[in-house]
């Protein structure tokens, strides 16, 4: 069931658009949300181009974008811990509400860090609010989160019930604030 949707944050795809990728060393992409986003204002990259996972680096190349670095461990944490340092100047594509860490990471390796948010998530009309959403979703034998926006879209939906079985795809998902039920014990997983 879709809890989320992807639009684009005008403000952010402006900003994009008005950088120059021959001003900086290295791209940093965090989702394939930002690849798309990125290559539908750019055709060229810096010289290093890092993904945060495969399926950046896929989008990216599918866009004629080569990948220089996916982290072995596909997160922010991971990227940040195979990066170099003193990186120069790095450009930052992610969604508005996501989280510092990457950018904070990078400017204390040395980078000079220009992030920019040409996309954002919000909950879509079609899921859990809709009245199919609202008579299939808590009856269901298990829910995994892929995101914690999605986490939170749930509780904006259903408060905090959920089916016996809560799962989250990594450590940042399962560790959302706003996501329900318990995060240990037989009825969570965590398959980051």
């Amino acid at each position: 069931m879709p809890l989320i949707e992807i639009v684009p944050e005008p403000a952010g795809v402006a900003e994009l658009a008005e950088l120059r990728p021959a001003d900086f060393d290295w791209l940093v992409v965090t989702s394939p949300n930002g690849a798309a986003a990125y290559a539908r204002v750019h055709s060229t990259a810096p010289p290093h181009v890092a993904a945060v996972g495969v399926a950046t680096a896929e989008t990216l190349a599918a866009a004629g974008i080569g990948v220089t670095l996916v982290p072995s461990r596909q997160s922010a944490v991971g990227l940040l811990a195979e990066f170099p340092p003193h990186p120069g100047p790095v450009l930052v594509v992610q969604a508005v509400d996501a989280e510092p860490a990457l950018v904070d990471g990078l400017g204390e390796l040395g980078a000079v860090v220009t992030a920019t948010a040409p996309y954002r998530s919000r909950p879509t009309s079609s899921g859990p609010g809709s009245p199919e959403g609202q008579s299939i979703a808590p009856t269901g034998d298990a829910v995994v989160f892929a995101s914690g926006s999605a986490a939170r879209a749930w509780v904006s939906a259903f408060g905090t019930a959920t089916p016996p079985v809560v799962g989250a795809l990594g450590p940042r998902t399962i560790a959302t604030p706003e996501a329900v039920g318990p995060r240990d014990g037989p009825g969570c997983a965590d398959h980051s």
